[in-house]
């Protein structure tokens, strides 16, 4: 149960005076509430993103054409359009003692003017100046108000993002009624954290923020806002340190083993493992061993083997007479994994199945029948894994990739299909490490630093797209040297609102150049279509492959050197590290080759600038983060998982470990959240829409 006095928060937008269907409609598109009628709280929680400085209020002798200024002044007279004219503006003569001012409107009402300036009246108009025809003008003024309004005029003016049809003066007023109904409310801060770092309490917070009395108040940096930042940080990892918590409760069942197959496995490797991998390796067994859950997060840089140790760890279980289960996003990547992993598993004794939504029929069932039976002991897959009809004899381990792609919540669907099972999440890139703290507080975490032997260093070069006949010339060239070529396009099909050449396009033009040698793989083709083209790629049949960024990751053909990527100011610096990290896997000298149209905007430049500089994946993530801001990052616009809506993680990030030891620090002491803090805190949690978490305490 939401604690009572949060009810005036939770209240619909509607509730407030003035907000009609039709403006709720608008709020609720400004507020993206999935359908979800807006709230008082969602109100509050819209952050200015700049502010307009009324504080200048010269006489109009002084005032300097294209300042903002705010000014008292007589009206004079009105000066309506002729009929019938009504494109012409409306004109309303003022003065003070120093100089005249005309204030103009188009398309405006004369009754509504007639009433906000009075002949005779003194009105003080805010707004910016110009002037036009030899006189000052201001035109539609920001704010027109009487001796009254002036002293409730916010000289500090936040400026919002708008939605279209929304008005300022509607968004500000909602807001400002909103604050009107904001509870004192039990403080869940530390009060010496509070003194030390000098920041207000929630209440005063908001109010500084929306209703500024400096320009530094509305700074992200300011104390009101990083207090409100810092409650948002601290509801996030309590909530996470909470599932942690109820994850440990439910005892674990430790698989110890010898470590037989793991050696078998190693000793079918033409390599050994690097510094890193055997580090992982040696904390995820003694995770393993525990009689608590294993939670880690296993990321690392592309190439840096991260698929192998999860072999080894899914063989450690399974030498201890027990299943595991290897989830991937999509149906390519499931198969890549299971072609890299089948021929190691089998000669190691161990016996491995795929399953993806292609297996059907008589195939599905001797699969499901096989997997219950616990005649497979690793069964890799798509989301088809966690579907109902799938049992398993004995689950241990759930090792789930590209954990990003599924969200936060599907974490458990995997877990929960045996007892007590252990997880072992991976990540394809390497994560800054503030967005670890942020969506994967609750686990371990082991760090792939090196690449495996044998890894060459890309050649990567960028060029504008009206070089795309000299590109097409080397591609040549690569062929007559027996190289294999990958093409990456953006878009599957030509849009009429975004000019990308579309994958289909770039095939067929190949295609006429170089003939049966171009393959093509996107999305949206048949799962059998896509198997054919790669395997075609794979054994050489065909020596060009035009993609989509299906092959992002995991795909694997060493003997492929060269990466053409068209558009590629259109792609995340960390996507573009992964689609170079298909090559350079073989022994050849690998080149990518980054078409870009001109002219570039500053972001793209340094993407693409960062990329001929570095190939260390980490370095790239954390400048990806400062780029695009951790939504983007971590592909959570896609997945569900939580963006912030107060924290900048590029301000308050350093806030993110205070944050995680405090709410360590508060379950030490109060597991159930049950002493006045606690209580408190419960309140910051839904307040944070991270009351999921209250629900594990109860659940106990």
């Amino acid at each position: 149960m939401r604690p009572a006095l949060l009810n005036p928060l939770f209240a619909p937008v509607s509730a407030l005076p003035g907000v009609g269907p039709k403006v709720e409609k608008l709020f609720q598109r400004l507020l993206a509430r999935d359908g979800e009628p807006p709230r008082i709280i969602d109100l509050l929680f819209h952050m200015p993103t700049g502010y307009v400085d009324r504080r200048n209020q010269p006489k109009l002798r002084d005032v300097e054409p294209g300042t903002v200024v705010t000014v008292a002044v007589t009206i004079d007279r009105h000066r309506p359009p002729p009929p019938n004219r009504p494109r012409v503006p409306y004109l309303i003569y003022a003065s003070d003692d120093t100089n005249d001012l005309l204030i103009t409107y188009f398309n405006a009402r004369r009754d509504y003017l007639e009433k906000l300036f009075p002949v005779g009246a003194k009105r003080y108009v805010s707004g910016t100046t110009a002037f036009y025809d030899g006189h000052l003008q201001m035109v539609h003024p920001d704010r027109v108000v009487d001796e009254a309004g002036l002293a409730r005029l916010p000289l500090i003016d936040p400026v919002y993002p708008l939605t279209e049809g929304l008005y300022p003066n509607q968004l500000r007023k909602a807001i400002d009624l909103a604050l009107e109904r904001v509870p004192t409310l039990p403080e869940w801060q530390d009060p010496a954290w509070l003194e030390r770092k000098a920041y207000p309490s929630f209440a005063e917070a908001l109010r500084r923020v929306h209703r500024p009395a400096a320009p530094d108040y509305l700074m992200p940096e300011s104390a009101a806002w990083s207090r409100l930042a810092y409650d948002e940080l601290l509801a996030g990892q309590l909530a996470l340190a909470l599932l942690r918590a109820h994850l440990r409760r439910r005892a674990g069942r430790g698989s110890a083993a010898e470590g037989r197959l793991r050696a078998r496995i190693t000793a079918a490797l033409p390599y050994s493992l690097t510094p890193s991998q055997q580090r992982a390796v040696a904390d995820i067994v003694a995770d393993l061993a525990q009689p608590h859950r294993m939670l880690r997060l296993l990321h690392g840089d592309v190439g840096s083997g991260k698929t192998l140790v999860a072999l080894l760890a899914a063989a450690t279980v399974i030498e201890a007479g027990r299943q595991a289960a290897f989830m991937a996003p999509t149906e390519i990547l499931a198969r890549q994994h299971y072609a890299t992993i089948a021929p190691l598993a089998t000669a190691a004794g161990i016996r491995p199945a795929v399953l993806t939504g292609r297996e059907r029929g008589r195939e599905r069932t001797e699969i499901l029948a096989a997997l219950a039976a616990g005649d497979i002991d690793l069964i890799v897959g798509t989301h088809a894994l966690f579907q109902e009809d799938v049992a398993f004899h004995d689950l241990a381990l759930a090792i789930v990739d590209e954990q990003h792609r599924f969200g936060v919540h599907q974490r458990l669907a995997l877990a929960r299909k045996g007892d007590a099972v252990d997880l072992l999440v991976l990540t394809a890139t390497p994560i800054p490490r503030t967005l670890v703290l942020t969506y994967f507080g609750d686990m371990e975490v082991s760090e792939l630093r090196e690449k495996p032997a044998g890894r060459q260093k890309v050649d990567t070069r960028a060029l504008p797209l009206d070089r795309l006949n000299d590109v097409i010339d080397a591609v040549q060239r690569a062929l007559d040297r027996s190289r294999r070529v990958y093409w990456v396009c953006p878009l599957v099909e030509e849009s009429e609102s975004i000019d990308l050449a579309a994958a289909e396009e770039r095939h067929r033009v190949l295609k006429k150049r170089f003939g049966d040698v171009v393959e093509l793989v996107h999305g949206r083709m048949r799962g059998a279509d896509k198997d054919r083209a790669m395997a075609r790629f794979a054994t050489g049949a065909a020596r060009i492959l035009v993609a989509t960024t299906v092959i992002e990751v995991g795909v694997d053909v060493p003997e492929a050197s060269v990466m053409v990527i068209e558009h590629a100011e259109r792609f995340g610096l960390t996507q573009l590290h992964q689609l170079r990290g298909r090559i350079g896997r073989g022994a050849e000298r690998s080149t990518c080759l980054l078409l870009y149209k001109a002219p570039l905007g500053p972001t793209a430049k340094a993407r693409l600038a960062i990329l001929r500089e570095t190939d260390d994946g980490f370095r790239i993530a954390e400048e990806d983060l400062k780029l695009r801001g951790e939504g983007d990052v971590l592909g959570t616009r896609q997945s569900g998982m939580p963006g912030f809506r107060l924290a900048r993680i590029d301000v308050h990030g350093e806030l993110l470990a205070a944050a995680r030891a405090d709410a360590a620090l508060v379950l030490g002491r109060d597991p159930r959240l049950a002493a006045p803090r606690g209580q408190a805190l419960r309140h910051l949690l839904y307040l944070f829409a991270r009351d999921e978490a209250i629900r594990l305490l109860d659940a106990g």
